[in-house]
């Protein structure tokens, strides 16, 4: 059986290798790296499909230097402790690992030793940023290098060569200018992914790939959504800080990506996380609405459920702003996390030994708002700031002006007395 053309074009030396110049360029640092004879432990990180492991093994091919591959969610330990065990007959053996922050502690465990020896150099492949995803005893030990998207051109360059390679389609299809763009523009910057659906359409043509035959074969880009790789937090962060800054248009894109990902769990969270963290006070009606869209687009579910998502979407984009809850809320746990200050006597559940003239009285509603409620040595913080950004919270500020003006005291035996 045939294997898969994006296998068969794999590279099988540097100079094969379409894009990635800013590590394997003229005076680069991989390709200085090869020029010196050298390879060290090294951590690739990048989006699916950008070539992650193929340059790994075109590394160890180009010194000459055996190596491994390893997956680390469908490999198992044993599989592991094999390689090591090969790796005392070889003299700088490669274990080439895919998915590294996938490992498990007793994967990490037994290859830290290795690594840190020099028993073997190890490339990890992952498409999670490796600051936060790998482990950082196996990071301290290792350089990381960014493996960035393929441009269209470059992407271009690759389908070109993979209908006239003997390896390829060997010239067998033609393939017209607008269709390679099709195929090119829809990849997201993921040869592999173009490879695949030129092998596709070259089977459904008839000698020539047209744009009509690409229009049927990719009517869905590739959006690059995967929940473990960098892509898909990506798209959460561009969508919440579109609705922040106010770009409807942007927001609305964001959303069309999670939406063709059909990954309603996401967007339900960042929608209520934006709504709360950035409109909050600023416009607290959309927030409520937001929470209304959430709901009707999980009855009904997709397609439909895109209506009410874009709804919320724009609404609460083009809402004033208004952080000052969240604000507040941090300001106080920073202060409770600095300091530790006991309840007044006087709202304790069950006061003990207090007399009664001190304690709080339930039936005298004119005394509440001129009460001290925080502890005495807290008694001037001022915990929340309203931001003017919208009528609504313009009222909430003017009713605290008028609140604050009021001095508060501890001493309720004597505001009662004064109060009448």
């Amino acid at each position: 059986m045939k294997q898969p053309l994006a296998f068969r074009m794999r590279p099988q030396h540097l100079d094969d290798i379409i894009g990635q110049q800013h590590l394997i360029g003229e005076g680069k640092v991989l390709r200085k790296c090869l020029e010196a004879k050298r390879l060290f432990s090294m951590i690739f990180y990048g989006p699916p499909g950008t070539g992650k492991t193929t340059l790994a093994m075109v590394l160890a091919n180009e010194l000459g230097m055996p190596y491994r591959l390893f997956n680390a969610v469908t490999g198992n330990k044993k599989d592991l402790e094999t390689i090591f065990q090969e790796a005392k007959f070889y003299e700088g053996l490669v274990v080439i690992i895919d998915e590294v922050h996938r490992l498990n502690k007793d994967k990490q465990d037994l290859l830290l030793p290795h690594v840190e020896n020099g028993n073997i150099t190890l490339i990890g492949a992952t498409t999670s940023n490796p600051l936060h995803a790998i482990n950082p005893a196996i990071r301290s030990r290792c350089h990381l290098f960014e493996i960035k998207q393929a441009q269209q051109e470059d992407i271009e360059k690759a389908l070109l060569k993979a209908i006239q390679h003997p390896d390829g389609l060997n010239n067998e299809v033609s393939i017209e200018d607008e269709a390679l763009h099709i195929i090119a523009r829809h990849s997201n910057g993921d040869i592999r992914y173009a490879l695949n659906i030129l092998e596709i359409v070259a089977i459904a043509s008839d000698g020539v790939i047209t744009k009509d035959l690409v229009s049927q074969y990719s009517q869905i880009p590739n959006m690059s959504m995967d929940s473990d790789g960098d892509g898909y937090y990506d798209v959460l962060s561009g969508f919440q800080k579109s609705i922040r800054g106010s770009d409807v248009d942007a927001a609305l894109y964001y959303l069309g990506i999670m939406i063709e990902a059909n990954d309603m769990d996401s967007i339900e969270r960042r929608l209520l996380v934006t709504a709360y963290e950035d409109i909050g006070l600023g416009n607290p009606a959309a927030v409520a609405r937001c929470v209304q869209a959430i709901d009707a687009a999980k009855r009904v579910g997709f397609p439909e459920g895109r209506i009410p998502l874009a709804m919320a979407v724009i609404d609460l984009t083009l809402s004033p702003k208004s952080k000052s809850a969240e604000n507040a809320i941090d300001a106080v746990m920073q202060t409770i996390r600095n300091t530790s200050y006991s309840v007044p006597d006087y709202l304790r559940f069950t006061p003990v030994n207090m007399k009664e003239e001190d304690k709080y009285d339930y039936g005298r509603a004119d005394l509440w708002a001129k009460i001290q409620y925080l502890p005495d040595k807290l008694k001037n913080e001022k915990f929340y700031m309203p931001q003017m950004n919208s009528s609504y919270e313009k009222v909430l500020a003017q009713n605290l002006e008028k609140l604050r003006s009021v001095k508060r005291t501890n001493k309720l035996a004597s505001l009662k007395k004064n109060t009448k």
